[in-house]
């Protein structure tokens, strides 16, 4: 629930303490809150300050939309919502673009010398008076959320549009085509956009951001647990200039339009800190740029809340406090390792023992850890990192991943002389992790002397909680899966049915699902013998390892997630 609105929802600091409890009661008589509660929020309301609105929504005590309708009833002001706001802002003299922004004012139209307004304060008589001086009108105001004025504000308008002579093509030199493009970048309305489209993310709990551009414009797509969800469709005369304006907050060049380029973009989006990594790649339509959110607040750094069931985090944990070795964290792009890997440092006591990590990026940082972040172009790879820190005395290195054959040696050599080293690798199952290695051209011997462990990993979307719904599957389908073997016979399981709460999707979260192989006497002389991955994985079976899909059944029994979840996720796990 977002309190950067709640300015709309709530009556100005000035009201008597008598107007704000007026408030209050209309939500009590309504039912949509308690005296009990109301007697609380006041209490914190004297202690933090602030519009009792704003503090009843930060007690998560009553919905934004419940505050709306009783502060509309309170001062009698009409509510608009944002379906109520017209498709076209109309065009009045005297209104500025950033007196309008600046005070969460939206023109809804103007008719016989009176203008009717959205406003998130309309009592403010301040701004409705400055709204008279400006237009000459007289102010109809109406009560609306300041998220809607804000989305309808940030709709990209005719001043921004470039016409099409223009072209960005003939009658530009390359020093007049990027000061163009500077200053598009720069106008309110293109500003306006691009805050709205990374202040979604917090709304939709994204990942990513994608800006995709085509024929009819710049596609913007939103990663939300780990599936990829179509956003707005910014206009083909913004599509530049929308995607300069994010190089220009990651500092890239944007005269470079024909080679990759990384950076990062750090800012505050409805009081959350946001450290966004931007990536672009040139395409034939233009460039495409991808956004990596990286949400400190977001970020769970312990593995018990991770999804690990008992019996696998009892085996992880004991795996971490072996002195030396190697563990391997494995799974393909997205799937929770380095967060995993995170949280395995933030368990280990980082005041008795001297802990160095190598990455690329640096996604967090983490107290008491000292974290070298990669660079390649001044030859700071991952081997000529782990060198040096070799003589920085650690007891314990975590290599973000191991790209190439010499990291991996150094790591094997990094074990045998005493440290716990922990990375991960592109693999899709435990046991692929040791052929890869193989294939990175370490010796099985190395491989049997110095891992420890490998741990395989996928995340899967979890039911939301209002509207999952129990069925029965029926014994062919228990059987073909291999649910009976977690379920009994009569035990429902759930599907995703989707409501309001889930943006009807049925799921809401990811929780990990994972399969543990320890290098016991049995698989270091099956790895000694040469034998594939798919043996390796009857012997870690045989041993008692559940596989990414069993450990996926857990789920489902337990009323986590679904079937079919499970299916998109492990249908292809093999490292055949």
């Amino acid at each position: 629930m977002s309190t950067n609105t709640l300015s709309a929802l709530a009556e100005p600091s000035d009201f008597e303490a008598v107007a704000r409890t007026r408030l209050g009661e209309l939500l009590v008589q309504a039912g949509k809150l308690s005296a009990r509660d109301l007697d609380r929020a006041l209490s914190a309301q004297q202690e933090m300050g602030g519009m009792l609105g704003r503090v009843l929504v930060r007690l998560g005590l009553v919905s934004e939309s419940d505050v709306a309708q009783a502060l509309s009833s309170q001062l009698g002001i009409p509510l608009v919502r944002a379906d109520g706001f017209p498709d076209l802002m109309p065009d009045v003299e005297g209104l500025l673009p950033g007196f309008l922004q600046a005070n969460a004012v939206y023109p809804l139209r103007q008719e016989n010398g009176q203008l009717h307004v959205a406003m998130a304060v309309p009592q403010d008589a301040f701004v409705v008076k400055a709204l008279r001086l400006a237009t000459g009108c007289v102010i109809q105001p109406h009560l609306a959320l300041e998220s809607d004025i804000e989305k309808a504000l940030a709709e990209p308008v005719e001043e921004a549009a470039v016409d099409e002579e223009d072209g960005f093509g003939e009658g530009f030199d390359g020093g007049d085509f990027v000061e163009h493009l500077k200053d598009l970048a720069s106008e309110a309305p293109v500003i306006r956009l691009v805050n709205a489209i990374i202040g979604r993310v917090t709304d939709l709990r994204a990942s990513d951001i994608h800006l995709e551009p085509f024929d009819d414009g710049l596609h913007v797509r939103y990663r939300v647990d780990g599936v990829i969800h179509a956003g707005e469709l910014v206009p083909p005369r913004l599509s530049a200039a929308v995607n300069s304006r994010v190089k220009l907050l990651a500092h890239l060049d944007i005269a470079e339009r024909r080679l990759p380029q990384d950076g990062r973009i750090k800012t505050r989006v409805k009081g959350r800190e946001l450290d966004l990594r931007v990536s672009t790649i040139p395409t034939v339509h233009g460039e495409s740029v991808v956004m990596r959110v990286l949400d400190r607040a977001s970020v769970r750094l312990e593995l018990e809340n991770m999804g690990f069931e008992k019996d696998t985090l009892a085996r992880f944990n004991a795996l971490l406090s072996r002195p030396h070795g190697i563990l391997l964290v494995t799974g393909p792009t997205g799937s929770g390792k380095t967060t995993t890997l995170y949280a395995a440092l933030a368990k280990i006591d980082a005041s008795t023992q001297k802990i160095i990590t190598v990455e690329d990026p640096v996604e967090y940082q983490l107290e008491g850890i000292n974290q070298i972040q990669v660079h390649s172009q001044i030859n700071l790879t991952f081997a000529n990192a782990l060198r040096s820190i070799l003589r920085q005395d650690p007891d314990i290195i975590m290599i973000g991943e191991m790209r190439d054959g010499e990291t991996a040696q150094i790591a094997v050599q990094s074990a045998l002389t005493g440290h716990l080293v922990l990375s991960t690798l592109h693999t899709n199952t435990a046991a692929g992790a040791v052929i890869r290695m193989q294939d990175m051209g370490v010796e099985p011997y190395l491989i049997t002397s110095a891992v420890n462990g490998v741990l395989a990993q996928r995340l899967l979307r979890t039911l939301c909680g209002h509207c999952k719904q129990p069925y029965e599957p029926g014994p062919e389908v228990r059987s073909n899966t291999g649910l009976a073997r977690f379920c009994a016979a009569t035990q429902p399981i759930y599907r995703a049915v989707g409501c309001e709460h889930c943006r009807h999707s049925g799921y809401r979260g990811r929780t990990g699902i994972h399969e543990l192989l320890v290098l016991d006497e049995p698989m270091r002389r099956a790895i000694i013998d040469g034998r594939d991955a798919n043996i390796l994985n009857s012997i870690a079976a045989q041993s008692g390892m559940l596989s990414l899909h069993e450990d996926g059944l857990r789920k489902v029994a337990a009323g986590h997630t679904t079937l079919d979840e499970l299916a998109r996720v492990t249908q292809d796990h093999s490292d055949a």
